[in-house]
């Protein structure tokens, strides 16, 4: 599976922290697109898609979620919890994002703009597709 934990380096002092996101640096794509998911309600399950082409990093910069992952073969549930840690998937990786903390704010950083063309919506039509 495509998919992949990146580790952010935090720099900080008695003011606080921050975590700067370069790409090709701790990015390991050119950024196009950045959008951030936040208020989801309770029970509510996002993405529930597979991509392509597209590469994607999810921070989960407040509160936490878990995705479930799949290509097909194989399921992984990875949770993201804290703003220093990042999630690689790349294309043919089937996702859903759930279970957000009530101040869960997501962000994902992709390598390309919005393409609906790019998107594979129907599980049945990923699974032929992922093989």
């Amino acid at each position: 599976m495509d998919i992949k934990l990146l580790n952010f380096d935090i720099k900080g002092d008695e003011r606080g922290s921050l975590i700067a996101l370069e790409e090709y640096r701790n990015i390991p794509f050119e950024i196009k697109r950045v959008y951030y998911i936040f208020d989801t309600k309770e029970g509510v399950v996002r993405g529930k898609h597979a991509h392509k082409n597209l590469q994607q990093v999810l921070i989960c910069v407040k509160g936490s979620c878990k995705i479930l992952l799949d290509n097909g073969k194989e399921r992984k549930v990875i949770t993201l919890d804290s703003p220093d840690k990042g999630l690689y998937i790349g294309s043919f990786v089937w996702r859903e994002m759930y279970d957000f903390s009530p101040d869960c704010v997501l962000m994902v950083l992709a390598d390309k703009y919005y393409d609906e063309e790019d998107y594979i919506r129907d599980y049945k039509e990923f699974l032929k597709l992922a093989k």
